[in-house]
C-alpha cells in the first residue's frame, strides 16, 4: 500500500475510522489489529488500578463504542507506529486521520492535587520523556514488517502475564523490572523498589523547570498533542501540606517576641491484621497481596517515617504484631511507646509514643470502658490518657512551657449503639479532667486522638466541641449519624440518667471523688426567697416520713387561688423519698475544636478519613485546647481562638471521589482502610532565662 486511506467526514472517532479502515483493508500489516489495540489497553488500566473489575470493564467495552480513554490510547499506538512507514507512505496522499485529545481525557488530572505539577516535571519523569523519544527514533529506522510482528508479539506476552492467575492485579508487581506508563516503559532503577517507598522518597521541594515537548520525530505527519502519562498511585493519592502559621489571624496572636514549641502529632488507624481476616467482605475490591502483613508493615512504617511525628497516636494496633515489630522499631526511632489492649478476647488495642528527644513522661493512665453489670458500659473498648512535659534547649526552664495532655481512644462501631458510644466518651473525658487539671482549676493543654466511629455535625461530635448535649428521648441510632434506621418502628432511646450514679461520674463527665467539696456552714436564705416556694408541688406533698400529730402535720396547705396550678404529674405506684434526678444533658468544660474543617472548599466535598464498603465518611479526629470567642456562638455551634497551644498546620485531608480513583481503601499505596491525620502544634513558652 502506497498511500494513506482517506477517511470520510464526520467519522470523529478514532476507533470508527480504525474499524472502517479495517474493513477495506484486511491486509494492511502496518495498522494495529483490534486485539492487539484492546490488549494495549487492558494492560496499562491493569498498570493503573488494582480493581478487580477491571477485566470486566474490558469485556464489556469490547462489543460497544469505546470513549476517548481508547481513542487516546489507540492514538498512542498510532504514533508509536507511524515510524515504520516506508518513505514513500510516510506522508499521506489526501485526508489524513485527525483526533484531539477530549476534556472527558484530562478529567483525571485535573482531580489530583495541585503539587502534581512538581512531580510530572520531575527527573524520573523527564527520563521517561527522553526514553519514549528515543525508543520512538529507534522505531523509525526499524523495519516495518519486523518491527510489527515483534510488537504483536509483546502485546500476546504481556496478555498473558495479564490473565495469569485469574487476577488482574497481577500484572503490577510492586518488584516488578518494569511498569507501562503512557506508552513508555520507565527504567528499572526506578521501579525496583516498594511502590510505597518510592513514593514516600520522592523530593517534594525539587523544582524542575518543565521540558518543552520533544519535536515529532517523523517528518511530513500530523503533530499530535503529547501523551499523558498514567497517574500512578502516589500521585493521585497526594495530600498537601497546609501552612496554617501564616494566616493573619495567627500571626495576630502570636507576638514577635513570643517563642513557640512546635511539635507534630499524628493519629492513624492502622488497620489490625486479624480484622481483617475476620472480614475479609469489606476488602473484597482489594487484592489479597496488599491485605497480607508482610506487604503493609512496611508500608505503614515508611509513612510515619515520612511525616515524622513527636506524638503517635494509633488504633487498631495488633498486640502481637505491636510487641515482636512495632514497638522495638519505634524504640529505634527514638520513640518511648505504651499500649493498651482491647479487654476481653480482642487482639488489638490503642498505643501512644513520643519521642523522648521532645517529651518526658508525667503520669500515664490507661482506660477500661467495660464495666461488668451495666449494659451501657458492656464493650471492651479502651484509651490512654498521657500528661507530658515539653523538653526545651539546654539553658532553659522546664516550667517555662505547659505539660501538654494526649489522649487515644478507639470507641465502640455498633451504629446502633450510641449510648454506648457517650458513656465511653463520658469515662474519657473524666480521665482526662482527672490527668489536665491544674492546681488553680483550670486544665493544661488537651490534644484528643482517635477513631470516634462518628461523623462530623453528630450529636456525639457536637458534645466534645460545644461542651454539652441534650440526650434525653434522643434515638440512640442518631449518636453517631454513621447509619440512618429511622425507619424501623422499634429503636433504642436514650433516658436520663444514662449511666448510674455507682460508676462514679457526674452528668459534668468528673469523678465525684475529684468534684470540688461544698463549703462547710450553713447556707442562710432571706424571707422573700423562701417565700417564692410557699406553695411549690414539692411544699404541698406531705413526706411519708413525717410523724402524723393531730392538728399540727395532718393538714394540707391549701393553694391560693392566685398561685399557679401545678402541672399534670404522673401518679408514682410506689413513691419514694425526693431525690434529684438527672436532667438528660451531659456537660464538660475541656473547650476542643477540631483541627480539620472536614470540608475542601477547593473541590467543593467533604473530606473523608476512611470508606467503608466504598462510602466515603470521617470517623477519625485530631480534637485539641482551644480558647471560645466571647458570645461567639453560630447555629449552636461554639465558636474558638486559639490559646497557648496554637494549630500551626496539617496535612490535608482527601475527598471521596479522589479515593475511588486509587480502587478506595486499602490500596498499595495506603496500606490502612483510613487515612493518617496530622497536624504541627504550637506551645507558648511564656518565659525564658538562663539555667
Amino acid at each position: 500500500m502506497s498511500d494513506w486511506v482517506p477517511v470520510p467526514e464526520g467519522r470523529n472517532s478514532l476507533v470508527e475510522s480504525l474499524l472502517w479502515i479495517q474493513t477495506l483493508l484486511p491486509e494492511c500489516s502496518c495498522l494495529p489489529t483490534l486485539d492487539a489495540f484492546f490488549t494495549c489497553r487492558k494492560n496499562v488500566l491493569l498498570a493503573k488500578s488494582t480493581s478487580t473489575q477491571i477485566e470486566g470493564v474490558f469485556a464489556a467495552t469490547r462489543g460497544r463504542s469505546v470513549p476517548e480513554e481508547q481513542e487516546a490510547l489507540l492514538q498512542q499506538w498510532l504514533e508509536e507506529g507511524a515510524g515504520n512507514l516506508p518513505a514513500s507512505e510516510s506522508a499521506p496522499a489526501v485526508g489524513k486521520v485527525s483526533v484531539t485529545l477530549t476534556s472527558d481525557w484530562l478529567e483525571g488530572s485535573e482531580l489530583l492535587m495541585t503539587s502534581l505539577s512538581d512531580l510530572n516535571s520531575a527527573p524520573e519523569v523527564t527520563q521517561c520523556a527522553g526514553q519514549q523519544l528515543t525508543e520512538l527514533h529507534a522505531l523509525a529506522s526499524a523495519e516495518p514488517q519486523d518491527h510489527a510482528v515483534t510488537e504483536l508479539a509483546k502485546l500476546a506476552a504481556e496478555e498473558t502475564v495479564a490473565v495469569a492467575g485469574s487476577a488482574p492485579w497481577a500484572a503490577v508487581v510492586p518488584q516488578s523490572d518494569h511498569q507501562i506508563a503512557g506508552g513508555a516503559a520507565i527504567g528499572v532503577e526506578v521501579q525496583n523498589e516498594d511502590p510505597a517507598v518510592l513514593a514516600w522518597s520522592l523530593a517534594c521541594d525539587a523544582e524542575t523547570v518543565p521540558t518543552e515537548p520533544p519535536a515529532w520525530p517523523i517528518q511530513d505527519t500530523i503533530q499530535f498533542s503529547p501523551l499523558l502519562t498514567e497517574v500512578p498511585y502516589h500521585e493521585i493519592l497526594w495530600r498537601d501540606w497546609e501552612d496554617l502559621s501564616v494566616q493573619p489571624c495567627v500571626l495576630e496572636q502570636v507576638s514577635k517576641n513570643t517563642s513557640l514549641f512546635e511539635f507534630r502529632v499524628m493519629s492513624y488507624n492502622i488497620l489490625a491484621q486479624d480484622l481483617v481476616e475476620q472480614g475479609l467482605d469489606l476488602y473484597l475490591h482489594c487484592h489479597p497481596d496488599i491485605l497480607n502483613w508482610n506487604y503493609r508493615y512496611p508500608n505503614l512504617l515508611q509513612e510515619i517515617q515520612h511525616w515524622d511525628p513527636d506524638v503517635l497516636c494509633l488504633q487498631e494496633v495488633q498486640e502481637n504484631h505491636y510487641w515482636e515489630q512495632l514497638e522495638p522499631t519505634f524504640k529505634e526511632m527514638g520513640f518511648v511507646c505504651f499500649y493498651k489492649r482491647r479487654t476481653g478476647t480482642k487482639t488489638d488495642g490503642c498505643a501512644v509514643c513520643y519521642k523522648h528527644s521532645r517529651f518526658q513522661l508525667i503520669s500515664f493512665s490507661p482506660i477500661e470502658y467495660f464495666r461488668p453489670g451495666l449494659d451501657v458500659l458492656n464493650r471492651d473498648n479502651v484509651g490512654l490518657v498521657l500528661l507530658l512535659q515539653p523538653l526545651l534547649p539546654e539553658g532553659l526552664d522546664l516550667k517555662a512551657v505547659s505539660p501538654l495532655c494526649v489522649a487515644n481512644t478507639h470507641v465502640l462501631f455498633n451504629p446502633r449503639r450510641g449510648d454506648i458510644k457517650l458513656a465511653q466518651m463520658a469515662l474519657l473525658l473524666a480521665e482526662i479532667d482527672k490527668i489536665a487539671k491544674t492546681t488553680k482549676g483550670g486544665y493544661y493543654p488537651v490534644i484528643l486522638c482517635g477513631d470516634l466511629n462518628s461523623v462530623p455535625d453528630s450529636p456525639l461530635y457536637k458534645f466534645i466541641r460545644n461542651g454539652e448535649l441534650s440526650y434525653h428521648g434522643m434515638p440512640a441510632w442518631k449518636v453517631s449519624g454513621q447509619e440512618d434506621f429511622s425507619q424501623q418502628l422499634y429503636s433504642r432511646k436514650l433516658l436520663a440518667p444514662l449511666w448510674p450514679s455507682s460508676l462514679g461520674v457526674t452528668d459534668s463527665c468528673q469523678y465525684v471523688t475529684l468534684c470540688q467539696p461544698k463549703k462547710p456552714g450553713r447556707h442562710k436564705y432571706s424571707r422573700d426567697f423562701l417565700l417564692q416556694f410557699q406553695f411549690c408541688d414539692v411544699a404541698c406533698k406531705r413526706p411519708l416520713q413525717l410523724v402524723l400529730l393531730e392538728g399540727v402535720t395532718d393538714a394540707k396547705p391549701d393553694r391560693p387561688a392566685h398561685w399557679p396550678k401545678p402541672a399534670a404529674m404522673v401518679k408514682d405506684p410506689d413513691p419514694q423519698p425526693f431525690v434529684p434526678r438527672s436532667s438528660g444533658v451531659i456537660q464538660h468544660g475541656l473547650n476542643l475544636t477540631s483541627v480539620y474543617s472536614h470540608f475542601l472548599p477547593q473541590r467543593g466535598r467533604p473530606e473523608v478519613t476512611t470508606m467503608p464498603m466504598g462510602l466515603g465518611a470521617t470517623v477519625d479526629y485530631i480534637f485539641y485546647s482551644a480558647e471560645p470567642v466571647e458570645n461567639g456562638n453560630r447555629e449552636g455551634r461554639r465558636l474558638y481562638q486559639d490559646g497557648a497551644l496554637k494549630l500551626l498546620g496539617r496535612l490535608s485531608l482527601l475527598s471521596e471521589d479522589v479515593l475511588l480513583l486509587a480502587n478506595g481503601l486499602p490500596n498499595p499505596f495506603c496500606s490502612s482502610d483510613h487515612l493518617c491525620l496530622l497536624a504541627s502544634f504550637g506551645l507558648e513558652i511564656s518565659s525564658l532565662r538562663e539555667g
